[in-house]
């Protein structure tokens, strides 16, 4: 005997003031008695805060009381029975009713101390005799349309430019005294449904370049008591550049963002969702060989960092 949840769309896409469609589907031998079908739409923020990030008292309490989102039970259908074989029951819940006060849908995240999750269960009620059949699946909620920020997105981009100078952190002796120079520019308002862009240039190097790569890092901010605990973290690496590239050559920066570990820029009381880029400059060095697999953002004698804020919108183009 088996329960299992079957969405209307396979992307499990929906937006709020839309309905959950889908089938619940029982595969059972013989028939069964049942004292009614329920479905649980629950959608909920998750804070938590590891031990490295509060310290050892914080984090023995280091989660914080989910913020709840939605939370409501529907009876399906009443008691009675259901047949042998596959029974496929439909379903249709719209995710905001107009009579409802709830907070804000934020869209579905998945992060290191912040979590933003829809579910929907199906219980199937037995008595006390029978154990009860449930299944779960998660949907993504996305942003209602009228939500959706009206005016297109800018596009000027930020200027940067990266030398030994601007580097607060030692470097080998061979970059400090024969310096190098890389420029360029890069859009920092992007829309969730396309690729972060722009360009960068080398300019000089006194020392090979190994590689060039664009981090794309989510800074999940949590309070906890009277304190601010923030979480950075390396969610994608996009390399631009493989080895010493030619020096004034135009290099295209191009990165897709990925789904869930992304989502509008979110400034919330008890927490914030933001997004940094980090542009790192890898020189050839023994010293690097050494330290094969470090953080990216660790500044080490070999690598040149810049960081640029990033804001991702949701906009009338994405629907």
């Amino acid at each position: 005997m088996a329960v299992e949840i079957r969405l209307s769309r396979t992307n499990r896409i929906y937006r709020p003031s839309e309905h959950l469609q889908g089938q619940i589907i029982v595969n059972s031998r013989s028939s069964i008695s049942h004292y009614g079908i329920s479905l649980l739409l629950n959608g909920s923020v998750n804070l938590q805060v590891r031990g490295g990030s509060a310290g050892v008292i914080e984090s023995v309490y280091g989660v914080i009381k989910p913020l709840s989102i939605v939370n409501r039970s529907i009876e399906v259908r009443p008691s009675g029975k259901l047949p042998s074989g596959t029974t496929e029951i439909p379903f249709s819940v719209i995710l905001r009713q107009p009579s409802e006060n709830l907070g804000k849908f934020y869209e579905t995240f998945h992060g290191t101390d912040i979590n933003i999750q829809y579910l929907v269960t199906v219980g199937i009620s037995r008595g006390y005799l029978h154990k009860s059949l449930s299944a779960t699946i998660e949907f993504i909620v996305e942003s209602d349309t009228a939500d959706f920020l009206e005016r297109p997105l800018s596009s000027e981009m930020v200027i940067f430019y990266i030398t030994q100078d601007t580097q607060r952190h030692p470097l080998l002796p061979e970059l400090k005294s024969g310096g190098f120079r890389v420029t360029g520019k890069m859009a920092t308002l992007c829309s969730l449904s396309d690729p972060i862009t722009g360009e960068l240039t080398v300019e000089a190097s006194a020392v090979p370049i190994s590689s060039i790569d664009i981090h794309l890092c989510r800074v999940e901010s949590v309070i906890l008591g009277e304190r601010i605990i923030t979480e950075t973290s390396v969610i994608q690496t996009t390399q631009i550049a493989d080895g010493d590239v030619c020096r004034n050559i135009t290099l295209p920066i191009y990165a897709i963002l990925p789904r869930l570990l992304t989502c509008p820029t979110v400034f919330a009381g008890p927490f914030s969702i933001e997004f940094k880029v980090y542009i790192v400059i890898t020189f050839q060095s023994e010293l690097s060989k050494l330290h094969p697999k470090t953080d990216p953002r660790t500044p080490r004698l070999w690598l040149a960092i810049e960081s640029l804020p990033l804001e991702l919108l949701r906009c009338r183009s994405d629907d």
